[in-house]
This record gives structure tokens, sequence and C-alpha cells, in this order.
């Protein structure tokens, strides 16, 4: 008899690969890429047109996706992220337990403050923003839940950039910088000095840089071993009080600090 263990064939299977070289889990990625949060839903020809498929390929794929739930079509035809997908990642996230240990300090953060109270990692080179709180009446903020910033334009960004590794501040600081109103940075000498400030006074301000009516204000939220993870928020109006919003801040960064530590496994 033949003892040797049969691999189940799921374990031996190869990714089939387009005549580019291009996985099907590559192409699938690029699917999934082609959504923003200004745009969630999508007809299958656009698509196409933003991941360079054939809309022959694109609708394959979708039709694959759809059938396991990662992908939706609605009524109306479009295509929308699925439930099934938001499910699966959300069980692996690195930022739930984050969050969930923000999500205390965050709401009574925008009950003192009344705007837009937020949390902001950093993903690869931009600030993702992982929750917000925002009231019916808060000022202008174009920063939204999964939704992404150039990091030089924002307060979050300013604190992870301030605090991060030295190959980051190159990469950010060695590519043209985005102008968004009058006060915004766009040279590398104004950022180098302005992220020098932000490590020297613990939070970063900055009045106007994203939209002239409103100032963010963010400070660092550190992990167990003193690390910085995430950069807490506040955006309020430009009228001249928005430092006035740091005690707050750096409460709340110390209670989620505090939260992090105590969740930390064997703490």
């Amino acid at each position: 008899m033949d003892e040797r263990r049969v691999l189940p064939a799921w374990h031996t299977a190869v990714v089939p690969r387009t005549a580019t070289g291009e996985s099907s889990i590559a192409r699938a990625v690029r699917v999934f890429a082609a959504f923003t949060p200004d745009d969630t839903s999508l007809r299958v020809s656009e698509i196409a047109r933003r991941t360079g498929l054939h809309v022959a390929t694109a609708s394959r794929l979708v039709a694959e996706l759809a059938a396991h739930g990662l992908l939706e079509r609605g009524p109306d035809r479009r295509v929308r992220v699925g439930v099934r997908m938001w499910e699966l990642a959300s069980r692996a996230s690195p930022t739930l337990s984050l969050r969930d240990a923000a999500m205390p300090y965050l709401e009574d953060l925008h009950a003192v403050v009344g705007h837009h109270a937020q949390l902001g990692v950093l993903d690869g080179d931009e600030v993702l923003f992982v929750e917000r709180l925002s009231a019916r009446d808060a000022v202008v903020n174009f920063s939204r839940i999964a939704g992404r910033l150039p990091p030089h334009i924002s307060s979050s960004g300013h604190v992870l950039l301030a605090h991060g590794p030295p190959d980051l501040h190159e990469r950010v600081l060695g590519r043209p910088l985005e102008r968004r109103t009058g006060s915004t940075i766009t040279t590398p000498g104004a950022l180098r000095a302005a992220l020098a400030e932000t490590r020297r006074r613990g939070y970063a301000l900055l009045p106007g840089h994203v939209h002239e009516e409103a100032a963010g204000v963010a400070v660092p939220v550190r992990g167990p071993l003193g690390e910085v993870v995430a950069a807490l928020s506040v955006i309020v109006p430009n009228d001249g009080r928005a430092q006035a919003q740091v005690p707050a801040l750096l409460a709340a960064a110390r209670g989620i600090s505090r939260a992090l530590a105590g969740s930390r496994p064997g703490s």
C-alpha cells in the first residue's frame, strides 16, 4: 500500500497567468483598486478603462468575483464591492484593534470639539483615514473613512511624517508637492522645517492647507512600545483658535495609547 500523503488539489494548483505573465490575482487586485471613496460603483466599461484590461476580460473577472460575493451588481448593473469582501477584510485588518481602542476616546473628543474628529494611519506614502466622526454643521473636510490624503497637506500626515523613517521623508520630499490652497507647503525646505516643528512641540497645526476655511490639528498616538502608530486629529474652523484643541487631543491620544498597551498579549 502506498502510504505517501496525497496533497489536496488546491495545494498544488498554479495560479493562471495571462499571456503577459500577469496572474489572475494581480488582475483582480487591479479591479478592486479601480474603486475609490468617490467612485464606489462603476460600470464594467469604466473598470476596464481604469485597469487597462480588455472589456471582455474585465467582465469575466467581475462575474467570477461577484459569484464569490467579493463584488456585487446593483439593479442598475453597476458594480460595487461586495459584503463578503468587507467581511473578510474586517477580520484581518491590522487597524481593527486600533479602531476599537480609539473609539471611546474619539467619541469623547468629537463631543468636545463639535466638528470632525478622525484617526489616520500611514499606508504606503499616504494617510489612510480609518475612522471619522462628524457633525451636521461641521466645517468642510475632504477626508473620509477609507479615504486618503497626501501626507504633506494634512495635519495627520505631518505627525506621521515627523515620526516616520528617513526613507519615507526622502520619498515624499523627492516628488512634487501638490498645492491645494495658498497655505499648502510645496517646497522641501519648508516641509522639513514644519516637520521639525511638529516633533518639537508634539502636535501639528495646519490652518487652511487643504481648504481655506478649515484648520487641522493632529497629535501622535503611540503603541505599546512607544512607537507612533497613528495620528489623532480634529478639523475645525480656520478662525485662529484651532490650537485650543491641543489639550483635548493630547488627553484622548494618551487614553488610546493606554488602551493599546492594555490590549497587548501578555500585558
